[in-house]
């Protein structure tokens, strides 16, 4: 299982206009056909983004925040 923590991927504020930077950092640490989990303090685009972008990549995609604990966004897992 792969944890992405977006926090780590700006200082201060989200900037829309580094998105492509971000979403290859994302790209980066997921791998292929890994369990991803996206956590951390950030914008609701930049969850969108990155959850966009691992459709594909990922076999499983979790979001996990400590109000809601983790979220199934898709599992491409035939187990």
């Amino acid at each position: 299982m792969v944890i992405i923590d977006l926090d780590i991927f700006y200082s201060n504020i989200a900037k829309l206009s580094d998105l492509p930077v971000y979403i290859q950092k994302a790209l980066e640490q997921a791998g292929e056909g890994n369990e991803v989990v996206l956590t951390g303090s950030a914008p609701v685009w930049l969850y969108l983004a990155v959850a966009h972008a691992l459709h594909g990549k990922a076999k499983k995609l979790i979001y996990r925040s400590p109000v809601t604990g983790d979220v199934v966004i898709f599992d491409h897992d035939p187990f």
